[in-house]
């Protein structure tokens, strides 16, 4: 009586802590995977456009046969998407610290110090830039238009940042997205350089940081001496 209601008590939890420990693993394992087709699609495009790399040599990166990496993405399109993605997390995040200082009405160390806080971003995430830099015009159209997307929403949140500066409170959506518009330009093209092979030296690069510090601050008095589309 005692085996029996051991046994049957047994039974019962078993199969549901083995249901979840297995579909646990499973989904771990499964995340593993995809993490490794991420990383080594960015190991592949570090020196190449996303354009000329194939789906046999991504899956052979991440250990794993062809067929398999339908399980994880619909098509190496919707992995380049993810890599967008993926790489705008990290500028968003590097310029969204940036923008903190855009209340301040000082505009000198506002664009020393949001430029400061990116570039040290990119040299912690090249990898994540370069892809993006060279990709925002490159040859596959979902990834072009994944990245203009995410400029754009960018671009709209650092409108409403602006939009609290004092001196930019009587100003319209269109003028504010415009000079948002203006300051990410001007920040990727800095990346840009920064990240071409010609610009690696300390000189260059400093040039480099001095001109955008200057193109930022002339787009700042800009927008103090600017009259708004609706006044």
């Amino acid at each position: 009586m005692t085996r029996t209601r051991t046994a049957g008590s047994a039974r019962r939890p078993r199969p549901a802590r083995g249901d979840v420990t297995d579909s646990e693993s499973r989904a771990e394992r499964k995340g593993r995977t995809r993490q490794s087709l991420i990383d080594a699609t960015m190991d592949l495009v570090e020196e190449r456009s996303f354009a000329s790399i194939s789906l046999r040599e991504v899956a052979r990166g991440a250990g794993i046969v062809p067929t398999a990496f339908y399980r994880h993405f619909a098509s190496m399109e919707d992995l380049g998407v993810t890599l967008v993605e993926d790489s705008m997390r990290v500028l968003r995040g590097a310029l969204r610290e940036g923008r903190r200082d855009l209340a301040a009405r000082q505009a000198l160390p506002t664009a020393q110090n949001s430029l400061e806080i990116l570039l040290a971003h990119v040299d912690d995430n090249e990898p994540a830039f370069r892809f993006l830099v060279r990709e925002q015009h490159g040859g596959v159209s979902e990834i072009r238009r994944a990245i203009d997307t995410e400029l754009r929403l960018f671009s709209k949140e650092l409108a409403i940042d602006l939009s609290r500066m004092p001196d930019l409170a009587a100003w319209g959506p269109e003028d504010l997205e415009l000079a948002a518009e203006l300051i990410v330009t001007i920040m990727l093209t800095a990346v840009a350089d920064i990240l071409d092979g010609d610009h690696r030296g300390r000189g260059s690069r400093r040039e480099i940081v001095e001109r955008t510090e200057r193109q930022l601050v002339m787009v700042f008095l800009g927008m103090g001496k600017w009259r708004p589309l609706n006044s």
